[in-house]
């Protein structure tokens, strides 16, 4: 292959022995039905939570050219508005507060209970922040020293000033590089008040699950009162779930689209693909990591770039597989020798492995060669 891919399809098998590596709203893992059996699953949110956040020699937020972004309710409140309260008088800054958070949160983002919770890049934030200074500038000016009627006009310049925030805004973003950070420009971004500033997402996340039937217990726990006269004095009683399993994760990658959120750079692309290889395979997801300990690296990782539509591989486990890397990379490539034979999509294909099975049309490498080679797959010339 020697044109620019359109797609990089990243594959995973990874095991986790009794952890609860994601809950749902009972506290319990949680679940997938798939081939007529439940499976343990860990959902992509959570995924991807992990994975922006590790604090790693390969963290995203360690990229050269990668600016932050902060998911929040309050983010006029704590990244815009704490800091006008410490340079200017506090009745200035509460009369223009409640126009600039109805701006940024719609009607009825007046309300911290009424917002959505909002993904704003740094540049954004800081956009925001320079904004209101000038608003409370102006109206200190114009005010000659009386605090009360320059907090009046700040209020009315506020209330102008959100008539034409979103053209302004959007005028913003599109001469800024990663205007809403590198959380937005790789899992995309929906804003419900101002659909101009929604970021289409190049990269997608499955649901992560157990090639296998789920398997499953409950721990029963107890905590002992060390100051109880009695030794054998209970505190507490408890029960948890503990899980283990082999996971099967997905992920694809549009290249166009993440090269487009990157401002167009295809070597900073190139440097996040680096970096996100290295992130799917090594970072764990998990709850309880006290008392579990999940962590656990890839045994499994096939990568592959092509034009054609992706499609998951999850089919090889419909039919449950046990738990073992060995059975479970051999299913994997049998299904993508019948993919082959019928659709011969043609995908460009590294990947490492525990197992000694081979992949169809794939060479074999370390983490370090698969994850050099998807760098340089987004590095060739666009179309």
């Amino acid at each position: 292959m020697t044109a620019q891919p359109r797609f990089l399809q990243i594959h995973t098998l990874s095991a986790y022995t009794a952890a609860l590596l994601n809950r749902d709203d009972s506290g319990l893992a949680k679940r997938l039905p798939f081939g007529g059996v439940l499976r343990t699953r860990v959902s992509s949110q959570c995924l991807k939570r992990h994975w922006r956040h590790a604090e790693d020699v390969h963290s995203l937020y360690g990229i050269a050219g990668v600016t932050e972004d902060f998911r929040s309710r309050e983010l006029v409140t704590t990244k815009v508005m704490e800091s006008l309260r410490e340079q200017f008088p506090g009745e200035i800054v509460e009369a223009l507060e409640p126009e600039v958070q109805a701006a940024v949160y719609g009607p009825r983002g007046v309300e911290k209970k009424s917002r959505q919770t909002l993904l704003l890049g740094a540049p954004e934030i800081d956009w925001l922040r320079s904004e209101t200074e000038r608003l409370v500038n102006v109206a200190l000016d114009a005010g000659d020293g009386d605090v009360d009627r320059a907090a009046e006009l700040a209020a009315k310049a506020a209330k102008a000033w959100r008539d034409d925030y979103h053209a302004n805004f959007r005028a913003m973003r599109e001469a800024t590089a990663l205007p809403g950070g590198l959380a937005a420009a790789l899992f995309g971004r929906m804003v419900t008040s101002d659909a101009a500033a929604n970021i289409t997402a190049p990269v997608h996340v499955a649901h992560a699950f157990t090639v296998h039937e789920e398997e499953a217990e409950y721990d029963f726990l107890t905590a002992v009162d060390d100051l109880a006269a009695d030794e054998s004095s209970t505190d507490l009683i408890h029960e948890t779930e503990l899980t283990s399993g082999l996971f099967y994760g997905y992920v694809v990658v549009d290249l166009n689209g993440l090269v487009s959120n990157l401002g167009g750079d295809a070597d900073l692309a190139g440097r996040v693909l680096h970096n996100l290889v290295y992130l799917v395979a090594e970072i764990s997801p998990g709850a309880k990591q006290g008392s579990t300990a999940p962590y656990g690296r890839a045994s499994f990782m096939l990568l592959e770039a092509g034009s054609r539509q992706p499609r998951s591989l999850a089919e090889a486990w419909r039919t449950p597989c046990p738990a073992n890397v060995d059975r479970a990379v051999a299913a994997l490539a049998s299904h993508l020798r019948a993919l082959d034979d019928v659709y011969a999509t043609g995908e460009e294909r590294r990947f490492m492995s525990l197992a000694d099975e081979e992949i169809p049309g794939a060479e074999r490498g370390a983490l370090a060669d698969i994850a050099a080679w998807a760098e340089g797959v987004v590095a060739r010339d666009m179309p």
